[in-house]
């Protein structure tokens, strides 16, 4: 039976819709109007008339922030994704580990995206759960009432290279230089971060878990469901993805089918700025990599 591990009330989010201005040389986006509540940003959320795909000024509905969270398992790296079905466009899809910039954090959207990790990416060995750190900087154990971390031993964020053009909130310039698009259906700025995830060197039978809020009854419920972990793995053969799929489970890598599995949109293609597909097919963002589909045999964990 899924664990309950919070209930909170979704008027606590607040924040802005955007002004953002773009051309060849870089994008800068600053808030504007009154704050705005989770149930108004969705309701800004529509397709967006916009062709031009370098140069413009638009407002948008919101920013959101996704980490493309590269974790090394065993001399070995993986892109992790995370599974959602998303009610407000009626699918289900694969995606990286994203969430809503609250408004307090437009000028620091790396805050949210290392948050966002801590809360959606759980990882499970024998002796507890691991809570991390960014730098200096320790990431929230949002779960702290519900499941027990370790005290003795926590894994590591730090930032990968960064995209060529810049992105600045107002005159700020952020230095950790994500990958911007707009994401014309929903309306909306996304910033995505690109993270490397170190485990401490002692982690074996590691489990990964996805959890993620849903609204039920007026409330932001999160769950976890220990029988859809919901998370999973893209290996990297020299930083670039394989067509393979898998999940991890006490140590032992898993493949898992791709059938009828579609990627959310930050996998489609990009035409300058703009981002205008919903999500891509697996066979067809495969196509697109020019990758070859291989399958792996599960990896018996080291005891």
């Amino acid at each position: 039976m899924p664990k309950t591990l919070t209930r909170k009330a979704p008027s606590d989010f607040k924040t802005l819709a955007l002004n953002v201005q773009a051309n060849a040389s870089g994008l800068s986006y600053e808030g504007i109007g009154p704050p705005l509540n989770f149930g108004q940003v969705l309701d800004r959320r529509q397709p967006l008339p916009l062709s031009e795909t370098e140069t413009f000024q638009v407002e948008l509905a919101n920013l959101g922030v996704s980490v493309r969270l590269t974790l090394n398992w065993q001399g070995r790296d993986y892109w992790v994704l995370v599974r959602q079905r998303r009610a407000d466009r009626g699918d289900v899809v694969l995606k990286l580990i994203s969430g809503y910039v609250p408004a307090h954090e437009l000028n620091l959207p790396l805050l949210t995206a290392i948050q966002e990790v801590a809360e959606e990416c759980l990882l499970e060995t024998p002796e507890g759960w691991l809570g991390g750190r960014f730098g200096d900087t320790w990431l929230p154990t949002p779960y702290q009432s519900a499941l027990r971390y370790r005290q003795s031993a926590s894994f590591s964020l730090s930032p990968l290279s960064g995209a060529a053009r810049p992105i600045r909130c107002g005159n700020l310039t952020l230095i950790e230089r994500p990958r911007a698009y707009v994401h014309v259906p929903t309306s909306s700025l996304q910033l995505v971060y690109d993270l490397r995830l170190e485990l401490p060197k002692d982690t074996k039978q590691l489990s990964l878990f996805h959890v993620d809020e849903k609204l039920e009854e007026g409330k932001l419920v999160a769950r976890l469901d220990r029988s859809k972990p919901d998370l999973y793995l893209i290996p990297l053969q020299q930083g670039k993805p394989c067509a393979e799929l898998l999940t991890l489970k006490q140590g032992a890598l898993v493949p898992a089918s791709t059938r009828g599995i579609f990627l959310a949109e930050s996998f489609a293609p990009q035409e300058g700025w703009l981002v205008k597909e919903e999500r891509i097919r697996w066979k067809d963002w495969v196509a697109q990599q020019g990758l070859e589909a291989k399958k792996l045999q599960p990896k018996v964990a080291c005891s």
